[in-house]
């Protein structure tokens, strides 16, 4: 739920991809970095020397990268639904990585999702995908990728560390993007949202859910993920207005009603 507003803070910022990057990579890895110390989690950094430790460090660069860049392309109810695959991203990674068998109820539910997604991404109309929201929804898919190999790294790979691998990961976001920016774009939007989301929302949510991903299965905090689906796109909608369509609706529903039942029958089987 502290997830929730993230898309809307981004929106009121006013900033452009680039500076959101930065902001949110640089604060994100600052405080994971510091806490690492605090914990003395920092003695652990050399073990991220591995594969498993540096697709972890790169998966959360792009996850870092790939959110502002999708919000700031695209309406944020499609990105929002392209986010939410990410269970089904997550079984094809532990299929990949780890030969986990792929069971037909993924496969069917991969055909339900992407049928919602095309549903939500054509269409007519003022909020319809141009050809940078399509790309801005792309990005949206890339989070998914990226954010679920992180959860599937750490489930599999207890050793590595946290606040460690997450600190350098959204630090080489923010870095690469400060580049592409500059300081001074930094303060050229409303600073106010973009400082509570960086600060305090990006990495309260983040360092919750990946934490719980070594509690319980990554299936579980999957169905969570589904929170910030729903209640996203509505505190868009009710405090600036930006409408979803109606096929954005449809298939935002076709997709969260699809993961819902895939995930109702992973836990059952379970």
């Amino acid at each position: 739920m502290i997830l929730t507003p993230d898309a809307l803070l981004i929106r009121l910022s006013g900033l452009g991809a680039a500076p959101l990057v930065a902001w949110r990579g640089l604060s994100m890895g600052t405080i994971f970095l510091f806490a690492a110390l605090l914990t003395g989690q920092a003695r652990q950094i050399p073990r991220l020397a591995s594969p498993a430790g540096a697709a972890l460090i790169l998966a959360q660069t792009a996850n870092a990268t790939l959110f502002a860049t999708a919000i700031y392309l695209a309406p944020v109810a499609a990105v929002l639904i392209a986010v939410a695959t990410v269970p089904i991203c997550a079984a094809l990674w532990s299929w990949l990585l780890y030969r986990e068998a792929t069971r037909r109820a993924t496969w069917i539910a991969i055909l339900f999702v992407s049928a919602g997604i095309f549903i939500a991404m054509t269409g007519k109309g003022d909020m319809a995908l141009n050809p940078d929201a399509v790309l801005g929804v792309c990005a949206g898919l890339g989070v998914a990728l990226s954010l679920s190999l992180n959860f599937t790294l750490l489930r599999h790979n207890p050793q590595l560390p946290l606040l460690g691998a997450v600190g350098l990961g959204a630090l080489l976001a923010g870095l690469w993007a400060l580049g592409l920016s500059g300081a001074a774009a930094l303060t050229q939007g409303t600073l106010w949202p973009i400082a509570t989301a960086s600060l305090i929302v990006l990495p309260a949510s983040f360092y919750l859910m990946s934490e719980a991903s070594r509690h319980t299965a990554s299936v579980n905090v999957s169905l969570f993920l589904l929170l910030e689906t729903v209640f996203g796109p509505v505190w868009v909608w009710i405090f600036i207005g930006e409408a979803p369509t109606i096929r954005m609706l449809v298939g935002g529903a076709i997709v969260v009603t699809a993961l819902l039942v895939y995930l109702g029958h992973l836990r059952r089987h379970a």
